[in-house]
């Protein structure tokens, strides 16, 4: 399956080949405040299946580089230039991320009280456990 995405002005676009590695939903204040939401929902593809075009500015988080849209200011991505994936904000898909599922969720211990938790995510009260 190939997905199409961008941002809000159109300079950056990308295309995405195949299945995320996987997704989630985060809840920490840094997603807050970087999406202006309650909670990011992003996907994780291989590099060697993203395709990127368009100018892109940076700045450093501690998930890695944030990647957004020097013109409209849309989050895109975030990825490190030394990492095998990209992380793909999934609201700046287009058409929207309705075909994807969040396959946990981070940070519960700030989720909202009006969210409900996913009954098909992993929870995880903070962090991911890292993987081996």
């Amino acid at each position: 399956m190939t997905r199409l995405g961008g941002c809000n002005c159109g300079q950056v676009r990308y295309r995405l080949e195949g299945e995320p590695t996987r997704t989630g939903i985060c809840h920490c204040e840094a997603c807050r405040k970087e999406t202006g939401s309650a909670f990011s929902f992003f996907g994780f593809w291989p590099r060697a299946r993203v395709t990127l075009s368009g100018e892109l500015a940076s700045w450093r988080s501690r998930a890695g580089e944030d990647r957004f849209c020097p013109r409209c200011g849309s989050s895109l991505f975030c990825f490190d230039d030394n990492s095998d994936e990209i992380e793909i904000k999934l609201g700046t898909l287009d058409g929207g991320p309705s075909m994807i599922a969040p396959g946990y969720e981070l940070w519960t211990i700030r989720r909202e009280h009006w969210l409900k938790p996913l009954e098909t995510a992993e929870q995880h009260d903070r962090d991911r456990p890292k993987r081996s």
